[in-house]
């Protein structure tokens, strides 16, 4: 949706906002609806409020962003979420990429380091009716071993490789997407299918995300 002018009505910025999403390759129709269906506003705090609907990252709480909705969707495409998958995410963040797997989902287990973000996302979710999401507060280095196998896996955050416990917590046929490299400058966004004899890494285009850090955080 970007800056649009004072009179610009919800109908032409959520139009706008779409188009936005395809001209950048998000072109998956159930994507794109459970995207319509979202409002990034919902999840934006604060000063940068005004630009919720932009195509951008912006900061949130705990030194976190919320990514670009065109990330966002890209992602989302490449993780191919079928009706019945139960997903995990890593880094819940504000909660906006969670909210979106809900509409495409039967069930989403999402995990942060840092309880402020978690409980602040627990909100949204409530106040949006999003009854398939269980949040938690933990090091989504280690996955979610209790909850394993999971269909797909994304994550949020920047690891040097693909951490081990989450590709042996994701099922045969199962899909993880996630942004790999060693520092914020040079990151690339990563396909991994685990196949009956191993992985399978595809690498989808240049990202910039937060690093995955191990550990709680200190708020």
């Amino acid at each position: 949706m970007g800056q649009g002018g004072p009179d610009e009505s919800d109908a032409e910025r959520k139009m706008r906002f779409l188009f936005g999403l395809r001209s950048r390759g998000v072109t998956e129709a159930r994507v794109l609806t459970a995207m319509e269906r979202v409002d990034r506003g919902l999840f934006v705090r604060g000063h940068f409020a005004d630009r919720a609907y932009d195509d951008m990252p912006l900061p949130i709480a705990c030194g976190q962003t919320i990514s670009q909705p065109s990330v966002v969707g890209l992602m989302t495409q490449a993780l191919n979420v079928q009706p019945r998958d139960t997903v995990l995410e890593i880094g819940t963040g504000s909660g906006y990429q969670a909210a979106i797997l809900s509409h495409l989902a039967r069930r989403i287990y999402t995990v942060d380091r840092h309880r402020r973000l978690v409980r602040e996302a627990q909100g949204v979710f409530q106040a949006l009716g999003l009854v398939n999401i269980t949040a938690f507060t933990a090091d989504g280095s280690h996955g979610l071993p209790d909850q394993a196998p999971f269909d797909r896996i994304i994550v949020t955050a920047a690891a040097e490789d693909p951490p081990g416990p989450l590709l042996a917590q994701l099922k045969v046929g199962g899909i993880m997407v996630l942004p790999v490299g060693q520092s914020d400058t040079v990151q690339s966004l990563i396909k991994v299918t685990r196949g009956q004899s191993g992985y399978d890494y595809e690498e989808l285009r240049p990202v910039r995300f937060v690093p995955l850090i191990e550990g709680l955080g200190a708020e």
